[in-house]
């Protein structure tokens, strides 16, 4: 049975080949605006089943789609991808010496029988104290571009983070071993 990623996402690509997981992309581009008020377990679940809907209706199977989104939380606010580098400075001055949470909504479809699987993982990430020099230096890799939060954890922006709580690759933007579950429970296996 194949499995599909409906992301054109080269961090959640990353992790499955890492893993040694065969896959297919197929990118889903869907409105990601979050409804006024909406919690952040609430949107990304609902972005990640839209995005597997949009997959798996195009898609013929057998084959498992496999959708995710992720956002970084800080005091129950979302803190998006940043949209200029000083929007991406004042995300990680506001994440400096505190601890946040990544949510990520997962969906899995399994074709033809819609047969799914969803749920939310949050990731606890505890950021050290950064310094202007420091944060100017890191803004300078223009790592922080295109990253929930404006950082991302398993590149330079490592070396800030000395704990967290959950499952690691969750904050890169897929938690792996729940993933691994929700295949299983599907009846996709390697062989």
């Amino acid at each position: 049975m194949k499995l599909i990623l409906a992301s054109a996402s080269a961090r959640r690509a990353q992790i499955l080949r890492d893993a040694g997981i065969p896959f297919i992309v197929v990118s889903s581009a869907v409105d990601e605006t979050p409804i006024p008020g909406e919690p952040a377990p609430d949107l990304v679940q609902r972005l990640a089943d839209a995005k597997a809907e949009l997959v798996a209706a195009r898609a013929i199977g057998p084959a498992i789609v496999i959708a995710a989104d992720t956002v970084v939380t800080l005091d129950g606010h979302i803190l998006g991808k940043p949209r200029t580098s000083e929007d991406a400075r004042s995300m990680l001055a506001k994440l400096s010496a505190r601890t946040h949470s990544v949510v990520t909504g997962l969906t899995l479809i399994r074709l033809p029988d819609a047969e799914r699987r969803r749920f939310v993982e949050t990731t606890h990430v505890h950021f050290t104290a950064l310094s202007d020099e420091e944060l100017t230096r890191y803004l300078a890799t223009e790592e922080s571009s295109d990253k929930a939060g404006s950082y991302a954890i398993q590149g330079r922006a490592g070396r800030y983070i000395p704990r967290i709580e959950g499952c690691y690759f969750n904050v890169v933007g897929l938690p792996l071993a729940r993933l691994c579950n929700a295949l299983a429970e599907l009846g996709w296996s390697e062989d």
